[in-house]
């Protein structure tokens, strides 16, 4: 059985995935994994990786600049992409969308 907050998580993925424009979206948790994602699994994995160490960057910087702070969103506009980061305390949210759509 899934948990209601279990549900509301997929209700809420379902709603992002089916925004026009968006690629795919995945789900890291803490150690940089993909837990859920609509990619293939390679891609997944790369985008993962690499966002999670641009997003403890990027944490890493705004609470230098000012210890009370902290990052809450990170967005990448690219000329192929938009990516779109949601850092929480246990994972990430990743949006990666076509932005000309």
């Amino acid at each position: 059985m899934v948990s209601s907050q279990g549900a509301e998580v997929e209700e809420t993925l379902k709603r992002l995935e089916s925004h026009k424009g968006v690629v795919g979206t995945i789900v890291v948790n803490a150690e940089g994994i993909p837990i859920r994602t609509t990619l293939d699994n390679s891609t997944a994995v790369q985008y993962a990786g690499l966002l999670h160490h641009l997003t403890t960057k990027a944490r890493s910087t705004v609470r230098d600049l000012d210890p009370q702070n902290d990052l809450t969103f990170l967005r990448i506009r690219s000329k192929k992409h938009e990516i779109l980061v949601a850092p929480e305390n246990d994972f990430l949210l990743i949006v990666i969308q076509n932005p000309c759509e």
